[in-house]
């Protein structure tokens, strides 16, 4: 297994090396702690990474993390500093050209780095170079992303099938219960903060989880995901408590087909922008376009939302071994809302869903 896991990190490596060498330069500083941990397997809080074109590379993080950045890289020189991007720029015999990346730096951070530089190494912005490498899952990603989703369903089926989400009980309570039940199942942690909106708070796309307590006919969204050796899952259903009035049933069904058409669209060589088109049309054509106001999907891996993105200003094209939620919605202000969302491993043909759980108007 150890062997295993440093070909694969030294393959990112070599991936990122050729990539830099291409945009001439020399060496490529990782700051963002994501991409440290893709690259290096690392997943403490602290750390940078210097990889160079001609496939060596150097670590660093601080004291805390001695005995584990030993275990989890083994096969890369590992430098023991707290302000571990400043020691690793020190290091660089120049003269050099040196990437950081631009979109993960703080200006204040960005002239400390300047202020480190030996005076022969410029220091060159990058964006999106890793963010490429990443759109392609390998085969463990892959099945990393299949487990931790599979946890997560089996957590909401056992909330369900205990009645933890009842009428009388606030959306904060059923949050925890959901947290709480992820957790014991093994996740590290929540993806992100629970979402539980009930009633007139399922119009929030993004409300969070009060204490509102839910009552008879409301609407409950709730979105959610676990974390788990890295990884990240992310779903969505809505249920309808007790009974289901027109309105409800009408914006169900509505969503339902536009989540179906958005998944049956999701193939390869499919544009990003025509699978966000193929849920709104469908929303649009039922009255409700103005009632979607978010973009269709993202990526999911060590990131909860990453490339590639399904949008209306969407761009490039699926390919196999790309991830991407389905997830379109309407909510209508003052009344409620709808959202359903599936994770997608997308294949050679029709994409593999991995939150697997029935999407059929459900009344609790």
């Amino acid at each position: 297994m150890t062997s295993f896991a440093d070909t694969r990190f030294s393959n990112r490596r070599r991936a990122l090396a050729s990539a830099i060498a291409a945009q001439r330069l020399d060496a490529i500083l990782v700051t963002h702690l994501t991409h440290v941990r893709y690259l290096s397997n690392f997943s403490g809080s602290n750390a940078a990474l210097l990889v160079n074109k001609d496939l060596t590379a150097r670590i660093c993080t601080d004291g805390r993390y001695t005995t584990q950045i030993a275990t989890e890289v083994p096969d890369i020189e590992a430098l023991i500093e707290r302000n571990s991007a400043v020691a690793l720029l020190g290091t660089v015999q120049g003269p050099r050209r040196v990437g950081f990346e631009a979109d993960y730096l703080s200006v204040t951070q960005l002239e400390k780095l300047q202020a480190a530089a030996p005076e022969d190494v410029q220091l060159v912005p990058v964006s999106g170079v890793i963010e490429k490498l990443r759109l392609v899952k390998d085969n463990l990603s892959q099945q990393r992303l299949r487990d931790v989703a599979a946890l997560a369903t089996t957590a909401l089926d056992d909330l369900l099938t205990a009645g933890e989400l009842a009428v009388g009980r606030r959306e904060i309570d059923v949050a925890a219960d959901l947290e709480y039940r992820m957790r014991k199942l093994g996740a590290e942690r929540p993806s992100f903060d629970t979402i539980v909106a009930s009633g007139p708070n399922s119009a929030k796309p993004h409300h969070g989880a009060s204490d509102r307590v839910i009552t008879a006919g409301d609407l409950v969204t709730i979105d959610f995901g676990a974390h788990d050796r890295g990884f990240n899952s992310d779903m969505t259903r809505t249920f309808v408590m007790g009974h289901a009035d027109e309105f409800a049933a009408e914006i169900y069904q509505v969503v339902l087909e536009a989540q179906l058409a958005g998944v049956a669209a999701a193939t390869p060589g499919t544009q990003l922008v025509d699978v966000d088109k193929a849920c709104r049309d469908i929303i649009e054509a039922a009255g409700y376009g103005e009632y979607f106001v978010h973009s269709t999907g993202h990526g999911l891996g060590l990131d909860v939302h990453e490339a590639p993105y399904a949008a209306q200003t969407g761009t490039g094209v699926l390919a196999a071994g790309m991830t991407l939620t389905i997830e379109p919605g309407i909510y209508v202000p003052g009344r409620g809302g709808v959202r359903i969302e599936d994770s997608l491993l997308i294949t050679d043909g029709a994409p593999e869903i991995i939150t697997i759980m029935s999407k059929e108007l459900t009344i609790v």
